[in-house]
């Protein structure tokens, strides 16, 4: 479902804006050879005023991917630009600017349908199907603050680093 933006296209007024914006950077054409997909809140639709889009992609190469990002939205509004580690892997971040909404483009030298932004969407994408209900419990943790996987696992009572937690609960209830 996530694969394209088609789902943005026909989504709420917030997602059809995504679409646009998404749309006139023309980014999934630019770095179509990264395998960027759209993750986070505001594909499943519990995104607040200040949710970002978050880009994944797949990256090895990482200064050819410095120079095409830097090329293309090199002159956005407040763009930068850095690599760090995170849980022991190099990633390539960049933030800027545009229509509205703040963008990040993340790569990491993984499959992005293995990348921890992507399973946890698919995971929590696949708890808001189950129970409809949650969504308003969510949005009301995000809302004091409580980042996304967090507010997931204090819903579901799960204990621990968030992050993993939800992989694990996602793993165990065949979710990914």
């Amino acid at each position: 479902m996530f694969d394209t933006l088609d789902y943005l296209r026909l989504g709420n007024e917030k997602q059809q804006h995504a679409y646009l914006a998404l749309k006139k950077l023309n980014i999934y054409e630019i770095l179509h050879p990264y395998t960027p997909i759209l993750c986070g809140t505001i594909p499943i639709g519990v995104d607040i005023d200040s949710s970002d889009l978050d880009i994944i992609m797949e990256v090895h190469e990482v200064e050819t991917f410095k120079q095409i990002v830097t090329e293309h939205f090199g002159k956005m509004r407040n763009f930068s630009l850095k690599s760090l580690m995170i849980r022991e892997v190099e990633v390539t971040k960049a933030n800027f600017f545009f229509e509205g909404f703040e963008f990040e483009l993340f790569g990491q030298p993984i499959p992005v349908k293995q990348q921890y932004a992507y399973l946890h969407m698919i995971i929590e994408h696949a708890i808001l199907k189950l129970d409809p209900s949650v969504k308003k419990e969510i949005l009301s943790l995000k809302k004091q603050g409580y980042k996304t996987e967090p507010a997931f696992c204090k819903v579901l009572g799960l204990k621990g680093d968030p992050y993993l937690s939800l992989i694990q609960y996602g793993k165990v209830k065949r979710f990914i």
